[in-house]
């Protein structure tokens, strides 16, 4: 399945520059948009918590920033791609190639969409005066890629389950949301203590947003390196869901054409 996919790259990558030139097309400020967006809610969750509901995190915009252009790809990532499939459903009654192209090009193209945005982030942490320690910066593409992974493997799922449930889509809305607040995005993770000792260990073992955020607050925020425990937990989980991205996608792909 691998080597089929790896034959049909080119195809993944035109996919991949369809959705980026086709994402903004039309609007006045066009590729633009990729910045604004995050910038505003940026902005947005800055003022909040910072003259509405004080935080009294130190340099808040950058604690929240460097966690909240990661997590944009990911709901973006998971919601998105959920649809991947039925978007392109004609292209998947018409012709045959490996229906997982679809989910990993969107994927992708989030992902991309997020490293174009890391442009800001870098700009965000020189401004701020942040120290950023080497090392640190020779962990983060590993972070990037263990979240890459962690969102491919929970798009394939989802994309599969929407082509046979499609209120999916719109039921992962209100599940990434939740998510978002469960996950130490606008908050500092040591705010896990004040919960039963069940659900703490959930949202911090459990959920591997959290291990993901927190590796890359300590290289952009704190300037220091991921601690390993934390990046080998978030590498477990992304493995164990692309595995399972993979197999269940496999396993339902087969009546994709009938059920569209």
């Amino acid at each position: 399945m691998l080597k089929e996919i790896w034959d049909y790259r080119q195809m993944i990558i035109s996919l991949v520059r369809k959705d980026l030139r086709g994402r903004y097309k039309g609007s006045v400020l066009g590729f633009l948009w990729t910045f604004v967006n995050p910038l505003f809610q940026l902005i947005i969750y800055t003022v909040v918590f910072t003259y509405l509901l004080p935080s009294g995190i130190d340099k808040y915009y950058l604690f929240l920033f460097v966690a909240l252009i990661p997590w944009i790809f990911f709901s973006s990532a998971v919601v998105g791609g959920s649809t991947s499939i039925l978007s392109q459903k004609d292209l998947v009654k018409k012709i045959y190639f490996p229906r997982e192209v679809l989910p990993i090009s969107y994927v992708t193209s989030c992902f991309v969409n997020m490293l174009f945005c890391f442009i800001i982030v870098f700009a965000v942490v020189l401004i701020s005066k942040t120290s950023v320690h080497p090392l640190g910066i020779v962990y983060l593409p590993v972070v990037m890629i263990v979240e890459y992974f962690l969102a491919l493997g929970i798009a394939m799922i989802t994309s599969a389950i929407t082509v046979y449930f499609r209120d999916f889509e719109h039921i992962l809305g209100i599940i990434t949301m939740a998510w978002m607040y469960l996950t130490p995005v606008l908050y500092p993770q040591t705010l896990y203590d004040n919960l039963p000792k069940q659900i703490k260990f959930c949202a911090e073992h459990i959920n591997p947003m959290t291990s993901i955020i927190s590796a890359y607050r300590r290289i952009l925020y704190d300037g220091s390196v991921p601690d390993m425990s934390t990046l080998l937990e978030a590498t477990v989980l992304g493995a164990i869901f692309i595995v399972l991205g993979f197999l269940i996608f496999g396993r339902l792909k087969k009546h994709f054409a009938e059920e569209l």
